[in-house]
Formats: structure tokens, C-alpha cells, sequence
């Protein structure tokens, strides 16, 4: 494998206290082992990876899953909890300059669909995964960001049909979302909260009802092709498939296959989770709200007051990765936490993580057939809102091996990944474009 984040970022410092994992134990998956033939294996164990089994199995295909850590390591397990509307960065303009009206309709209905989805799953299979929140609220930074909200809620409404609500300050407070920087407000009633690992081993548990094999601890090594078909070779054995989905994302390598190279842009975010707050603190606050949110920087901050009453407050990581910058990186996180809640400047903050998120140049993700290899396909780069879009795009991505969904992929999303500048070596552009973003913000 080659990745271009050093060994720690891919080994257990990063989510060593990482709050999801108190509040569901995971599942035991063996290690495959040995030899074996299947329909299509899938490299990667999270949200898209776990769609795309649940539904290949369930149209009879065998189907196995090998995830090189155990179940939930990734970003699946260990994200912000926001099922949202996102998954690119790509502007309107953008869309309809590259993809026409009709293609941007297609791309923000499909934002839309992918949290229909996960709506969809939770009650079909009775997942219990402490949703709360209705849509969600962005809050300004400033005055100028806030004067944009006009032309931003008819944006809204004319992308997804919902009408949002624009807020004063004074209407924050009021709503129980106060913050110390907050200049107004607009709230999106779609999407909501969840509790990401309740989520993700539920729909483990339907995969497996549905007769896929899951495999934890059983790292791609190499896939290459063989006849009419694939092999997989993992440290412990060898996985004969028709055909594959690569669903591994942020934590993809280069080589797996060799089409990714410089095809994605791996990018960290740290999360930290307070004890729960009591009632008096929370009012010394002013933020009782359940609302998920986040804020209007570029180098945003995502933010929610969970079921328990504990704050989950999250940011851009750091550029390197290393246990010392781990440290500094959650150092950060919570000076930005403070800054923003005053009130809560005393507060434990007992739970502190990072993960991988997934960039692509063309700023949309990518759900299709591998170019030049048969057999082969991919989903993946949700830019950060990976629940909701990771989700659908798992779903999709099996829906277009089955040859049932090609039609349904909007064009932005069925469009080959670019490559970024300089290769392996691409990570030096980060420090310049955060900087960028920096200026920007102010």
C-alpha cells in the first residue's frame, strides 16, 4: 500500500478517545483467511461500503467485505454525526456552467436523496441511533457573511423546494443558540443528528441478515486482474472476485488501484466531546439547543448539543499528522471551542479525536466504473458529509454494478476524478489553500 499520510495516521492514536466508541460496542468479524470466490468484494467497511453489501446481498450476489481495521476504524466511526445535506463543494455556478440546469437540479436532488435514504434505512431496520434535529442552521461570522443569507435562502429554496428561516442575533439567543461571535442564522429543515456508530453497526447487522460476509483486520494489500475477474490479497489470504468497489475514501492508497494516485486529497478533522452539561450551564451559555450547526467560515467549525446534553464541537485538523500534532491539533480545537462558548471555558472536554476526510480536485464526489479497468468501481470524496452522501453513495454505486442505477447518478457525480498537482508530494499545496481560506474568513 502506499499512502501519502505517515503510519500513524492510519493506526489507533488518532481515534484512541474517540466518544462514539463508549456508546456501542462493535461487532466481531473475523479476519479473512485462506482462499475464497465471491460475486464482488468490497475494500472498505464504513458507510458506503456497508450500503453497497447491504444491497448487492440483497439481490443474491455474494458479497464480501474487507475492512483493514476493525469494524467502524474509519471515518464512518468516528465522524461529526451530521446526516446533511453536502458531500462536495462545488458552487451553482459551477454546476451549471460544467453540468448545465438540468445537471445541477440532478446533483442538489441527489443531495436531497441521500438523506432520504438514511432516513429510510434507520426505520426499515429499526436503528436506534439518537437522531435529533430538525434540518440545520448556519451561523455568520460576521456582518458580511450574514448580509449574504438573503440571496443564499432563495438559493435554497429554489435548489431543494424548502423554504429556510433567516435569523437575527437576537433571534439566536432567543432560539437557545447563543454563541459569542454568532451574527445571524439560517436554518435548512433537512438532515438531521445521529449518533454515526449506532448507525453504521445497524446497517452491519442488516448486511449480515442479508447474507454478506464481513471481514475486520484484513487489509488490500493488491488487487489485480486475473481472467475474467479480480484478486485481492490480503496478510492473510487471497479473495477471488467478478468484481470490486473500492469504498475506502480518506483512507484510500494509491496503488488500490493505481488509477487513485493523485486522484484524492486526504484531509484531517478533529472532534472533541464535553462531559454533559447541566441545565445551569448550559442557560449561562444560551445555547439549549439540539439544532446541529455549523458556522460560515471556510475553514468551518461544526457544532451540536447531543441527546446527553454533551457539545460535540468539531474543525479542520492539522496539515501533518504525529502525536505530537495530535495534541496541538485538539489544543486548537478546544481554544476554538472556547472562544466561541465562553461559558463553558471550564468545562471538561474528556473525548478528543481526528479522522480522514476525502477531497477531490473536481470538488464533487465520484460514483462509477474505474476508467480502464473492467470490473472495477469506486465511490467516494463526500468532502466531510459522508454519512448522508457515503451512504447514498454506496447504495448507488451497487445500484450501477447491477446495472440499475446508471441513469440515477447525476453527470457531476459520474464524472472521472482529476488529478491534483504533484503527485504524492500533493500535500504541499494545503498549507497555502488553508491560508487562503484564512484570509478569506476574516
Amino acid at each position: 500500500m502506499t499512502r501519502i499520510f505517515p503510519d500513524y495516521t492510519y493506526g489507533p492514536g488518532p481515534r484512541a478517545k474517540c466518544w462514539w466508541d463508549e456508546t456501542i460496542a462493535a461487532p466481531d468479524w473475523p479476519t479473512f483467511e485462506g482462499e475464497a470466490r465471491v460475486d464482488v468484494a468490497i475494500v472498505g467497511g464504513g458507510f458506503t461500503g456497508i450500503n453497497a453489501a447491504l444491497r448487492l446481498a440483497g439481490a443474491g450476489l455474494s458479497v464480501t467485505v474487507l475492512e483493514a481495521g476493525p469494524p467502524g476504524f474509519g471515518a464512518s466511526g468516528r465522524n461529526g454525526g451530521f446526516c446533511c445535506l453536502g458531500g462536495g463543494k462545488i458552487s451553482n455556478a459551477a454546476l451549471t456552467r460544467q453540468f448545465g440546469a438540468e445537471g445541477r437540479r440532478a446533483y442538489r436532488a441527489a443531495e436531497m436523496a441521500a438523506i432520504e435514504h438514511v432516513a429510510a434505512q434507520l426505520k426499515l431496520f429499526g436503528i436506534d441511533a439518537d437522531t435529533h434535529s430538525k434540518g440545520e442552521t448556519v451561523l455568520a461570522h460576521n456582518d458580511r457573511a450574514a448580509s449574504h443569507f438573503i440571496k443564499e435562502a432563495a438559493s435554497v429554496a429554489e435548489d431543494y423546494g424548502v423554504e429556510p428561516g433567516i435569523h437575527s442575533a437576537q433571534d439566536l439567543t432567543s432560539m437557545g443558540m447563543a454563541t459569542s461571535a454568532a451574527r445571524g442564522g439560517l436554518s435548512i429543515p433537512l438532515g438531521f443528528a445521529l449518533n454515526p456508530r449506532k448507525y453504521l453497526f445497524g446497517i452491519v447487522d442488516a448486511a449480515i441478515a442479508a447474507g454478506a460476509t464481513l471481514a475486520a483486520h484484513s487489509r488490500v494489500t493488491s488487487i489485480a486482474p486475473e481472467g475474467d475477474g479480480h484478486v485481492l490479497r490480503t496478510e492473510q489470504g487471497r479473495l477471488r472476485a467478478d468484481r470490486v468497489i473500492i469504498a475506502t475514501n480518506g483512507y484510500s492508497s494509491e496503488d488500490l488501484p493505481g488509477w487513485l494516485a493523485a486522484r484524492y486529497m486526504p484531509a484531517q478533522s478533529s472532534v472533541l466531546v464535553t462531559r454533559p452539561l447541566t441545565q445551569a450551564e448550559l442557560e449561562a451559555q444560551g445555547w439549549t439547543s439540539h439544532q446541529m450547526a455549523y458556522d460560515s467560515r471556510n475553514l468551518l467549525h461544526y457544532f451540536r448539543l447531543m441527546p446527553d446534553n454533551r457539545m460535540l464541537f468539531g474543525m479542520r485538523g492539522g496539515i501533518l499528522s504525529s502525536p505530537r500534532v495530535e495534541k496541538l491539533s485538539l489544543q486548537r480545537v478546544r481554544q476554538d471551542f472556547d472562544a466561541m462558548f465562553p461559558a463553558w471555558s471550564d468545562v471538561e472536554s474528556p473525548f478528543g479525536w481526528s479522522g480522514m476526510v476525502c477531497l477531490a480536485r473536481n470538488r464533487t464526489p465520484y460514483i462509477g466504473p474505474v476508467p480502464g479497468r473492467p470490473g472495477l468501481f469506486a465511490a467516494m470524496a463526500y468532502h466531510g458529509n459522508g454519512v448522508a452522501m457515503g451512504s447514498y453513495a454506496g447504495h448507488m454505486v451497487a445500484g450501477d454494478l447491477l446495472n440499475q442505477d446508471a441513469d440515477a447518478v447525476p453527470a457531476a457525480m459520474r464524472r472521472p476524478m482529476g488529478r491534483f498537482p504533484f503527485g504524492r508530494f500533493r500535500r504541499v499545496v494545503v498549507p497555502a489553500a488553508y491560508l487562503a481560506m484564512k484570509v478569506a474568513d476574516l
